[in-house]
């Protein structure tokens, strides 16, 4: 998929303001959007894919996903050459980047988004077919190829990931993943998560290193400031309108000490912040909201104050 296009993808993103989107591709796609997907994926597709999510319009998973997903490898980093062109400098949106062309140490927290059928099949920055199914990752300067593990700070899952095209180019967003890798992450449905990206050098074992999740901090957070954990949390059945979504939980208390937790950082909140357990998670939503731009001041009010953005949800 051309740069253009892709930018395009990404501005309406921005002006529609109500989910993040999975927009990955880097300057070097080129194929035609109408491009058929790869004739090369594995048949095997046994479960439903989920609907709904914050991908961008035809984006999203396919019909049907692979049943093994659960239990794709992590790939081992190993001693690549790196792209002769992929890793040159260029421009998007007026700005300039310059990937690194040496595997260096590297570690940042921001957005993760992901992207899918609208680019299964077509050309990654490395000119390799991107595929869906497998563990890669879009990255803006990590050097083509290079390895990463990223973890999801909201339930501390993590995959390794080969990084073999560029993208996001959202100001939020610090990488975008495939779809294989957001599945693992636990994140498809939601569209996008809060993530640690770490480089991984060749030979580096791929088993990650527990990290608290966001729930047990703010559980700690609790205790230290002798906050108790309401033992009953507050339930809310999910009403139409425009929410925004700070965070998703497997466990409901952990889900409660964030809801506490955030109350006490941004006590200026309006909106009631409320969990609603749906699938087998409890999120925490702040809502409803008036229309998505009122929403969105919000969530940029609060991107300001503790720089994390939330996710816009309208259902």
């Amino acid at each position: 998929m051309s740069a253009t296009k892709r930018h395009a993808c990404a501005l309406l993103a921005v002006a529609g303001a109500v989910a993040l989107a999975g927009c990955g591709a880097g300057p070097k796609r080129d194929a035609a959007e109408s491009a058929k997907p790869s004739a090369q994926k594995p048949a095997p597709q046994a479960r439903s894919a989920p609907r709904g999510g914050g991908y961008y319009q035809d984006d999203g998973p396919g019909d049907t996903i692979p049943p093994d997903l659960d239990a794709l490898p992590d790939p081992e980093p190993r001693a690549e050459p790196l792209h002769r062109f992929a890793n040159n400098p260029y421009t998007v949106f007026g700005r300039e980047y310059v990937p690194a062309k040496t595997l260096a140490p590297y570690r940042a927290r921001g957005v993760a988004s992901w992207y899918g059928r609208k680019f299964h099949g077509q050309p990654t920055s490395s000119g390799e077919r991107y595929d869906m199914y497998q563990l890669t990752a879009a990255h803006p300067t990590l050097p083509i190829p290079s390895y990463a593990r990223v973890t999801n700070l909201a339930n501390g899952r993590s995959v390794v990931v080969r990084v073999n095209d560029r993208g996001p180019f959202l100001r939020d967003r610090v990488i975008d993943l495939s779809y294989a890798a957001a599945f693992k992450l636990g994140y498809v449905e939601a569209g996008s998560a809060m993530v640690e990206v770490e480089t991984l050098m060749p030979g580096m074992t791929v088993a990650a290193p527990r990290r608290p999740t966001l729930g047990e901090l703010a559980a700690a957070d609790a205790r230290l400031n002798g906050a108790a954990v309401a033992s009953q949390p507050p339930l809310s059945v999910e009403a139409a309108g425009v929410f925004l979504q700070l965070g998703a939980f497997s466990s409901q208390e952990n889900a409660e000490a964030f809801r506490q937790h955030v109350i006490r950082m941004l006590p200026w909140l309006e909106q009631p912040a409320a969990l609603h357990p749906r699938d087998g998670l409890v999120r925490v939503q702040l809502g409803p909201y008036a229309d998505p731009i009122e929403a969105l001041a919000v969530a940029e009010r609060i991107r300001d104050a503790v720089d994390w953005k939330p996710v816009i949800i309208v259902r």
